[in-house]
């Protein structure tokens, strides 16, 4: 019989299906962006490099499809879409939190099947930062990355999820210390990622002195998490925690605030996701100091149709970043990393409050 994380996660998905958990006031700040259209751009469309190397790993495009499920029986059908997907398109992926897999063996093939279907694709492993206060040590963490042999391990951050959520594990004192150790023991680079509230400069700044190799910054504008639990709390008529759920609806730090706090703050590895929808918003990422851009959403539906679904909808982002660096005259991703872009509106009015100043970044 199902237990109580394995409904949860079923619910995850059919509530992220079926209704519209989509941030309502706040945005991710992708339309604050702006790049220079070039109109000599000098290159030819079709010669234009999307490889990238990061973490050491080949990727045919800067693109990573975010974790999003495991734990149910209906998510292997899920993942193993996204792995076949990922695999024929040289991308990556990460999969949803394995803790259902740790404490109940007879899931894992909803997690394995990632690397049956996708022997050399970017793998990301995933546990839960209460999950490490509570008690999770070397043996769980060594037992996530082995179960899909993962190419790194992410540690998910979900403050607002778990203050929201009726069963929620809102237990958060000394967990910095505790991914400090996990840097430590592991022998795969360690990402933190948020999950759709953001990371700031001083926490990322925290994180990377913890010696984390990678942030996924995760922002707000995109799917919210309060969302899906205020959907949760409708089901099983709980006013309190749908209440709840809707005043944080739009909690937390837009995706492209915290993209360039993180970036312009530390060393390491970041990820761009949260609201990211389209190839534009995958090159805009890049342009602000990103090196993978991650998405979720856009390919959650698909994958339910089967991997030929998700290709497609993957082969459209990518051949949209492939016309969005043309039109700004980048031959690779390193070019486009170089190309101007002028920050406007609510994005530049954040980062000047938070003393950056949007302006260093409009290159010329």
């Amino acid at each position: 019989m199902p237990n109580q994380i394995e409904n949860r996660k079923a619910e995850h998905i059919k509530i992220s299906l079926k209704e519209n958990v989509q941030a309502r006031e706040i945005c991710a700040g992708f339309n604050d962006i702006h790049l220079i259209h070039r109109a000599l751009p000098e290159i030819d469309r079709d010669k234009i490099s999307l490889a990238s190397r990061v973490f050491n790993h080949n990727f045919s495009a800067p693109i990573l499809v975010g974790a999003m499920t495991g734990g149910t029986r209906d998510a292997a059908k899920i993942n193993s879409s996204l792995a076949e997907a990922v695999e024929e398109l040289g991308l990556g992926m990460g999969v949803g939190s394995q803790r259902a897999g740790i404490e109940r063996p007879e899931l894992e093939s909803t997690y394995k099947v990632v690397r049956k279907k996708a022997p050399e694709a970017f793998l990301i492993a995933n546990i839960g930062a209460p999950q490490l206060v509570k008690g999770y040590g070397q043996r769980e963490i060594k037992r996530a990355v082995e179960m899909i042999e993962a190419n790194a391990l992410a540690i998910h951050l979900n403050p607002l999820q778990e203050a929201i959520q009726p069963e929620g594990e809102a237990k958060y004192a000394g967990v910095l210390k505790q991914i400090e150790k996990v840097t430590d023991e592991i022998d795969v680079p360690v990402i933190v990622k948020e999950t759709g509230a953001g990371i700031s400069a001083e926490v990322a700044k925290k994180l990377e002195e913890a010696g984390v190799q990678g942030i996924d910054v995760s922002g707000a504008g995109g799917t919210s998490w309060a969302a899906v639990e205020y959907y949760r709390a409708e089901i099983h008529k709980d006013p309190f925690h749908k209440r709840l759920g809707s005043i944080f609806w739009d909690w937390g730090i837009p995706t492209v605030a915290s993209l360039v706090e993180v970036s312009q703050s530390t060393e390491v590895t970041v990820i761009t996701s949260g609201g990211v929808r389209t190839g534009i918003d995958v090159a805009k990422s890049i342009v602000l100091g990103s090196h993978l851009a991650s998405m979720s959403t856009p390919v959650l539906l698909p994958a339910t149709k089967g991997s030929d679904e998700v290709k497609k909808t993957l082969h459209f982002i990518i051949e949209a970043l492939r016309n969005t660096m043309f039109l700004v005259g980048a031959n690779s991703v390193d070019d486009l990393k170089k190309a101007p872009v002028v920050i406007l509106g609510d994005t530049a009015d954040w980062l000047e409050k938070r003393g950056f100043n949007p302006r260093t970044l409009a290159r010329r």
